[in-house]
């Protein structure tokens, strides 16, 4: 008896069941047993009290715990013998502590986000929006609600063709345009219908090359340097050539006119395609956009373009402005029912552009954008003036020039500070680590942060310069003087 009496002392004392919840006290208890079973504080062969005395220690009536007690011999939990009481069952083998799998730990997120890319959330037009896909589905023929045509919706395309030739110089009909989700779904279909290799700058979106190899399209890199792609550089054996003439990403500045020209003139030489990323063409502060590079040769040159920089990319519609050889097999790889873009998506954008939305909300963006840029020009003016900004006329971020060797210090410190940005050296593609020029091998990577100005909240971009300023390496010391030679023996 004494033995049964320190059993459920122990149980009461270093074993505690812990009946937390509400509801009924017998599935409360059942709970909160198998818990002490999983976790291996009754380990297999453990003799429990008698059911009186867990009543008692518990505070529940006698047939509470012995309904328990049977319901988990019947589950397997417990085995009952006649005269040698309850225990637990030798099969119900604890997962202990030590052999739990490890749950991941939690990477906390930064306090402030200036990774380039990604238009603030809360400046989406929500009512105008919501106006134009009330117009849409009133006017919506019934087929729209039927198979997707791969195409997408006509509607929208003779909305961006006449949208794209009076903002970007494009020239297209709406038939040598096919909807896709994006960009990147642009690239695969162009990959699988083009093949490789292609040649890329060597400063890019990572995201972009690794989703070419993986469709079996490798990329060499053109050098770039302050007039955009080093297009000199491409041969014969390039099918294709990636670019981001507008405004190259994310180095900045356009293409210069004369490689505008000498990249269309390879395309024809060569048969070879331009794919033209209209990255952030709409955004451009201090003069007139530059025209789409595709209004120099339609036949040639494939511009991608999408709404993820002006409106949200949560809306996942893009476009492919393509030579005519090329609609046919496009719209073959992407299949017969359109399985990426909703087609009342679709027709609210269509809306949104023809009643003028879509013109007044890229001033607006294009407004802060810029009143954005100039905060960041001056907070560095006044608080780091040896840093140099570049590629600011254009596009939602900016490149801080940085002293030689010290660009991983300061993505290191900006952690530091709660806040995500990224170096100029995660853009560049791979084999432009080591280049041959005059018979040297040599780098061609500057270091610099990548700075993006559209993310953060009105409230919160103050606070998030204020930690890039903090991030940032102290004004180089200026070299210390050669000490004096001594006087040449006679």
């Amino acid at each position: 008896m004494n033995s049964w009496v320190n059993s459920a002392e122990i149980l009461g004392s270093d074993l505690p069941l812990e009946l937390s919840g509400t509801g009924n006290r017998r599935a409360l208890l059942m709970d909160a047993l198998r818990d002490a079973v999983r976790s291996g504080r009754l380990a297999p062969g453990t003799r429990l009290p008698p059911y009186r005395s867990l009543a008692a220690d518990l505070g529940l009536a006698r047939n509470t715990v012995a309904d328990a007690y049977a319901e988990l011999v019947a589950e397997g939990w417990l085995a009952a013998r006649q005269g040698s009481g309850t225990r637990v069952a030798e099969r119900a083998a604890p997962v202990t502590p030590a052999h739990r799998p490890r749950t991941p730990e939690r990477v906390a997120r930064p306090v402030h986000d200036l990774v380039q890319g990604q238009p603030d959330p809360s400046v989406f037009p929500r009512t105008a929006w919501l106006a134009s896909a009330r117009r849409a589905l009133a006017a919506a023929p019934d087929d729209a609600f039927g198979p997707g045509d791969p195409h997408g919706r006509p509607e929208l395309r003779r909305a961006l063709a006449g949208y794209l030739a009076r903002v970007r110089g494009v020239r297209a009909a709406p038939d040598r345009i096919v909807l896709c989700s994006g960009a990147a779904h642009g690239l695969r279909l162009l990959a699988e219908v083009v093949g490789g290799p292609w040649a890329a700058e060597e400063y890019g979106l990572p995201f972009h090359r690794e989703l070419l190899a993986s469709h079996g399209v490798g990329t060499r890199p053109l050098g770039v340097d302050a007039d955009g792609a080093r297009v000199d550089g491409l041969t014969r054996h390039d099918r294709a050539v990636l670019l981001t003439p507008a405004h190259q990403f994310p180095t900045g500045g356009p293409l210069h006119p004369e490689r505008r020209a000498a990249v269309v003139d390879w395309a024809r030489a060569t048969g070879g395609l331009v794919v033209e990323d209209d990255y952030d063409g709409e955004f451009r502060y201090d003069r007139q956009p530059v025209g789409a590079l595709q209004g120099l040769d339609p036949e040639h040159v494939v511009l991608l373009g999408s709404v993820s920089k002006s409106l949200s990319p949560a809306l996942r519609i893009g476009w492919m402005v393509l030579p005519q050889r090329l609609v046919a097999p496009v719209v073959a790889a992407k299949g017969e029912r359109e399985p990426f873009s909703s087609a009342t998506e679709q027709l609210t954008l269509a809306d949104f552009i023809e009643s003028g939305a879509y013109d007044r909300q890229v001033r607006r963006m294009r407004q802060r954008h810029r009143r954005r840029r100039d905060q960041l020009v001056a907070a560095l003016h006044a608080r780091a003036p040896h840093v140099r900004v570049t590629g600011i006329a254009a596009g939602l971020h900016a490149v801080l020039e940085l002293p030689p060797g010290t660009e991983r210090s300061a993505v290191r410190a900006a952690a530091w500070q709660g806040l995500a940005v990224e170096g100029l050296g995660d853009y560049l593609h791979p084999g432009a680590e080591h280049r041959t020029v005059a018979g040297a091998s040599v780098v061609p990577h500057r270091d610099g942060l990548v700075v993006g100005y559209a993310t953060p909240a009105e409230s919160a971009y103050p606070e998030a310069l204020d930690a890039l300023c903090r991030s940032l390496p102290p004004v180089s010391p200026p070299p210390a003087p050669a000490p004096p030679q001594p006087p040449a023996a006679l």
